[in-house]
């Protein structure tokens, strides 16, 4: 058991659990660190497609493990993809934190505002890994399909370089936008997003999950 909080398993980025580690070494066993790291990053981008919807509130859902195990048709919102990018890296020996903003999205988002009521999405989160005694950040949440749908060219991460949601669309309108930052943390702080997102959303949270497309 290391000492190092940003390589050991926690409740919510459970690294040590049997599905986690085998999702992780088939991907990445042998590997040299930041190898290890791109092939793990595009690995969880193209495994759940992003999905806004799927969001719960109960703490047995924000775990990797419970990540991995979902079946790939239910897709995953940008936490679900972080943690299981961290969880995996950590699995492989990666450090890893997850790091959360508020960000405006400008593009595709009409039916969620509707149902949330404002076009911000608090709370978002991507994985910061610590290769080559620095930190990275990279955001596996847009699958490829989804960002062609979009117009906007998938991220790509090369482990040197942060890979974060761009502020551009390929034809120069805005995309995404960094509104609010709320830190890196090794496990992800549940109470403090629930309260952000119930203040944020109002009547539009409830039921124990989040409101239907």
């Amino acid at each position: 058991m290391t000492d190092d909080p940003t390589l050991a398993p926690n409740a919510f980025v459970d690294s040590d659990h049997p599905a986690v580690i085998a999702f992780a070494m088939e991907r990445a066993a042998g590997l040299a660190p930041r190898e290890a790291a791109v092939a793990l990053f595009y690995a969880v981008r193209e495994r759940l497609r992003y999905n806004p919807w799927r969001v719960r509130y109960s703490p047995e859902d924000y775990t990797a493990s419970s990540v991995v195990l979902r079946d790939t048709a239910e897709g995953g919102h940008c936490i679900d993809k972080a943690l299981l990018l961290a969880a995996a890296a950590r699995a492989v020996g990666i450090p890893s934190r997850l790091h959360f903003a508020t960000v405006r999205n400008h593009v595709g988002t009409a039916k969620l505002e509707q149902k949330l009521g404002t076009d911000l999405l608090v709370y978002h989160g991507y994985t910061e890994l610590f290769l080559d005694g620095r930190w990275v950040a990279a955001t596996p949440a847009f699958n490829r399909e989804l960002c062609e749908k979009l117009g906007v060219a998938p991220l790509e991460f090369d482990g040197v370089n942060d890979a974060i949601f761009q502020p551009y669309d390929r034809i120069a309108g805005r995309f995404m936008e960094y509104v609010e930052d709320h830190g890196s943390h090794v496990d992800v702080p549940l109470e403090a997003m629930f309260a952000a997102w119930k203040l944020h959303y109002g009547v539009h949270v409830g039921g124990g999950k989040w409101p239907e497309p």
